[in-house]
């Protein structure tokens, strides 16, 4: 037997040593090393030995094992570093050659639009409402009684606003600002929050209008909370997003939920305040509606008026986007024209 075991040795290390490859090194080990294979056919056979023998015997399979391992292992790694080389040179890149350019997504317009004016009021203080306080499918509670809209104001016809079959008293919101009664019943003053979000109306579109678009509703309530703070937020606003000082003027306005109530113009982007197709020949641009918060708002969540006050802004994203870009048509945010789109 140990003649054998000198005979199957020096077969494979005459196999190992005229091996061409990596391949050739895994026959080799499956012929010689494996279960089945050379060494352990004559293993088996250790049984029928004499003691004496079997330490003899089984210590020079053990190292004959051991030393086939060790050429096996060497000569595997020579053949894989020629093998890796080999393949590197073949597939070296020449880095002078020109790169390929592979077309990129960009960030639509109204998201960007919306990420920035969310950042100026960041910086101004304002958090931004968790999105279970400001959902799109909204009931009427909360979308008009709340909001102290009366029983029979138009907002609330089906020409206007947008209600959800079968399930009587839900809507698809038409504004954002029914995220303000979320918020006042699930946090006491100070509060000082704005809510982006899509919001729905039963429009005919056209270029100034969409039946889904977007907002961005504004509170803050504390104590001593004036119009006057209304005023400085909504300029400083302005000032950051058009990236300098422009001419502002609010106008007397009425909205249920806010009194007194104010919409805000700037000076007409295009024609700088002297008249065009833009502003109607006014010179100026409305951008948001805004207002003190009305005492039954107030009260209606449990808040005192008496102790507290408080300013709401709502503003479309859409608009701010279009006249910040010269953009004269709504529809194209929508229509997904890669022409329009790849100029952002």
């Amino acid at each position: 037997m140990k003649e054998q075991l000198e005979n199957i040795y020096n077969s494979a290390k005459s196999d190992i040593e005229k091996a061409q490859s990596i391949s050739d090194i895994d026959e080799i080990r499956l012929k010689y090393l494996s279960r089945k294979g050379e060494f352990n056919s004559i293993k088996k056979g250790l049984k029928d030995l004499s003691d004496e023998d079997k330490r003899t015997v089984g210590a020079l399979a053990n190292k004959i094992t051991q030393d086939l391992e060790e050429m096996l292992r060497e000569k595997h790694d020579i053949f894989y570093q020629k093998e890796l080389n080999e393949k590197l040179q073949k597939d070296r890149i020449d880095i002078t050659l020109d790169g390929k350019y592979f077309h990129q997504g960009r960030i639509h317009p109204l998201t960007e639009t919306t990420n920035e004016i969310v950042s100026i009021f960041q910086n101004l203080g304002f958090s931004v409402v968790a999105p279970e306080l400001s959902p799109e499918v909204e009931t009427e509670y909360y979308n008009f009684d709340m909001l102290n809209v009366p029983k029979e104001h138009p907002a609330r016809d089906v020409q206007d606003t947008f209600y959800v079959k079968d399930m009587p008293g839900v809507v698809l919101r038409s504004q954002t600002s029914g995220a303000q009664i979320h918020v006042m019943e699930n946090q006491k003053p100070p509060i000082k929050v704005i809510s982006p979000g899509r919001v729905y109306r039963n429009e005919n579109i056209n270029a100034r209008k969409n039946n889904f678009f977007h907002q961005i509703e504004g509170l803050y309530v504390d104590k001593d909370i004036t119009f006057g703070d209304l005023k400085g937020v909504l300029n400083e606003f302005i000032r950051l997003y058009f990236g300098s000082a422009r001419p502002t003027r609010f106008r007397s306005s009425f909205f249920p939920f806010t009194e007194p109530s104010a919409e805000v113009d700037v000076q007409c982007i295009m024609c700088q305040g002297k008249g065009c197709r833009i502003c109607s020949g006014t010179g100026w641009l409305e951008i948001l509606g805004s207002g003190m918060v009305h005492e039954n708002v107030l009260r209606g969540v449990g808040i005192d008026p008496d102790v507290y006050s408080g300013f709401a802004f709502g503003m479309g994203v859409e608009r701010l986007a279009m006249l910040k870009y010269a953009i004269d048509d709504i529809r194209l945010f929508f229509n997904n024209d890669k022409r329009f789109l790849e100029q952002f």
